[in-house]
């Protein structure tokens, strides 16, 4: 009797235990998705998110356990209060004009007080910035779809951006309590007619080199979307293997949009083949129909001649019909370059354009750049011109890159607006519509937000003859080496009389044989 009463005991203590896990589920979850989309200029776009939602206030609860969340970026949040943190690393360019507007945005914090703007305009990304990032996954890059994530494939793309984005989310109408969100995000677009050798068709297979095999066991959601907005499946142009499970139909930057749905955790998906190639085949080729231009885009570049003043010069299109709408312009300057604020010029169809806002922040030497931020109203099927002269200072010659003459970058402009849509869009339920349609904050059905950035600046400065003090140097030791050279020599040397000889064998026996010819001897 005794000896059953601690089995008896432990027993009811796992009950205990396993009602008490029943009845206390999870407090984090993790969606995650990619989203295919071919462009119109034949490339194709892919587009991974991975959404960890946790709902726990950090900075207010004392949390020692993490599940799903970092917990490197758990305790960064703790420690100093953070309230949003948007971090990304780009390789390339996206191209508005050719491409459409770009898939993922990243909206700030308005309060001033509280906002850190910083950008690097070049960065060399490698894998040691793809490997931490793939860390910050709950399933690494072993199951589900970070299998993908091949880094010598990511980095042979035309353009690559993978981001950290942090903030808090309400959990109810009232935001009496938050959520915090984690969304590691990574954009790549891929070469059509490299990766397809020549063709538009492409698969999972050929772009990444590998293939889906399982979806990532901690994930509550996990899909694929390929966009097939375009594709007319009556006139049998392309075929799309396998079969898509469901559709899904949204209004995405203003443009109504098609996907076929994938869902990896439909057990009929992978487990049949245990291998998920999706893949687009035309039958015929497609034709060459022009790309349908962005209501918005921009362009930017540098003018002017010699290494003393230049010019910054912005171009802002707005190719809607009938519709104007303001775009906040955002620029930061090095502080090298010393801009000229009274040489402000916006032009609109030969016109003075004067901004609604402006705010300028002088630059200080070697402490902060320049800051310009304006609210300019771009009128309909317009170019709109902003420019500013500026003047090259002269570096410290221990500030200059090890590659002086290669220039300097500048970092690019930040465009927002809220462009006009060409279909109205419904409010977005966010838990129950896909990851990259809660990107788009739509104020009413009428318009959507984007935000856009232009090329990065390649600008050269006056820079020193950086040969000279090599040259110096060689000559200075040169001319060291022979002076004391000599005067060492001459210091060091011992100078001693030779007698002359009277001659050696060969001056005897040749007199002897003069001698004998009767000729004088030597």
């Amino acid at each position: 009797m005794a000896a059953a009463m601690p089995l008896a005991l432990l027993v009811l203590l796992l009950l205990g235990h396993k009602g008490w896990c029943l009845a206390e589920p999870p407090r984090d979850s993790l969606r995650e998705e990619l989203v295919i989309t071919p462009l119109p200029s034949g490339d194709v776009a892919a587009t991974f998110q991975f959404r960890t939602r946790w709902d726990s206030e950090l900075q207010r609860e004392g949390v020692s356990h993490y599940r799903l969340f970092p917990k490197a970026l758990g305790q960064l949040i703790s420690k100093y209060s953070l309230r949003e943190l948007h971090l990304s690393f780009t390789q390339g360019f996206w191209r508005t004009r050719y491409w459409g507007p770009p898939f993922l945005q990243a909206p700030s914090d308005t309060d001033h007080y509280f906002l850190r703007y910083a950008v690097l305009p070049r960065e060399v990304v490698c894998t040691e910035n793809l490997t931490p990032w793939k860390k910050l996954l709950p399933c690494s890059s072993k199951a589900g779809l970070s299998v993908l994530l091949k880094a010598d494939r990511l980095f042979h793309t035309s353009y690559h951006s993978q981001a950290v984005h942090i903030r808090p989310v309400c959990r109810n109408a009232r935001c009496t309590s938050i959520s915090w969100e984690l969304r590691q995000t990574l954009s790549v677009v891929f070469d059509a007619f490299i990766t397809g050798q020549g063709k538009k068709d492409w698969s999972l297979f050929r772009m990444f080199s590998r293939t889906l095999t399982e979806p990532c066991p901690l994930a509550s959601e996990s899909r694929v979307y390929v966009d097939i907005t375009n594709y007319n499946q009556d006139n049998e142009t392309l075929e799309v293997n396998p079969p898509p499970t469901t559709t899904y139909q949204d209004v995405i930057l203003g443009t109504r949009k098609i996907y076929a749905i994938y869902d990896l955790l439909d057990t009929a998906m992978i487990n049949n083949s245990r291998n998920l190639n999706i893949q687009l085949k035309w039958k015929r080729p497609p034709e060459n129909e022009a790309p349908p231009v962005p209501f918005l885009h921009a362009q930017r570049y540098v003018s002017g001649y010699g290494l003393q003043k230049g010019e910054l010069s912005t171009l802002l299109y707005n190719t809607h019909p009938y519709r104007a709408f303001p775009v906040l312009l955002l620029d930061t300057v090095p502080w090298y370059l010393r801009l000229y604020v009274h040489t402000l010029t916006i032009t609109s169809k030969g016109k003075e354009n004067k901004p609604s806002y402006i705010h300028y922040q002088p630059a200080q030497d070697r402490l902060q750049p320049h800051l310009l931020e304006m609210l300019i109203q771009l009128p309909a099927n317009s170019v709109t011109k902003v420019s500013i002269q500026f003047e090259r200072a002269l570096l410290k010659w221990t500030e200059y890159t090890p590659d002086p003459n290669h220039g300097f970058y500048v970092s690019p402009s930040v465009l927002s607006a809220l462009v006009p849509s060409v279909v109205a869009a419904k409010p977005v339920d966010w838990e129950e519509s896909p990851l990259f349609n809660s990107l788009f904050p739509v104020s009413d059905g009428s318009n959507y937000f984007v935000r856009l950035y232009t090329e990065p600046l390649l600008v050269n400065l006056p820079t020193p003859d950086f040969s000279m003090p090599y040259n110096v140097i060689c000559l200075t030791c040169t001319v060291v080496a022979v002076c004391y050279g000599s005067f060492y020599n001459l210091l060091t040397r011992t100078f001693h009389i030779e007698e002359p000889r009277t001659g050696g064998l060969a001056k005897r026996l040749a007199n002897l044989i003069r001698r004998a010819r009767g000729v004088p001897p030597l």
